[in-house]
């Protein structure tokens, strides 16, 4: 049962914040490839996607912890920008990258499977 006054998570919030991470690979990526802000319609594409992603960050900030929220959302991105060098950028896929990633992604289950409720205001 869960504790007066404390708001409970829901599987929208952590969908949200999943999502907020895709989006945060997908805005670091259409950076990237912005070449400085210097093609205008993937910087455009850049600040949409980076809107959309702290929106969502936002929304599932409600119901989830901060710091659960926060470290999972930049996880995402992490392994994902990761992912989108190795395998379309050319960047080097060495074993110690490729288990760096892998360390990254068994915290993000770890603070999933750990979390803590949120206080309701």
């Amino acid at each position: 049962m869960p504790a007066p006054g404390v708001a409970q998570p829901s599987s929208v919030a952590w969908f949200a914040l999943a999502l907020a991470g895709v989006l945060e690979v997908a805005w670091a990526t259409t950076m990237k490839a912005s070449d400085g802000f210097r093609k205008p319609l993937l910087a455009v594409a850049t600040v949409l996607l980076m809107l959309a992603s702290f929106s969502l960050l936002a929304f599932a900030m409600r119901s989830l912890p901060l710091g659960t929220s926060y470290a999972v959302w930049t996880g995402i991105g992490a392994v994902g920008a990761a992912i989108v060098g190795m395998v379309w950028l050319g960047e080097p896929r060495t074993v110690i990258r490729i288990a760096c990633v892998v360390a990254i992604v068994v915290g993000i289950f770890g603070l999933r499977l750990t979390h803590a409720p949120v206080p309701a205001t």
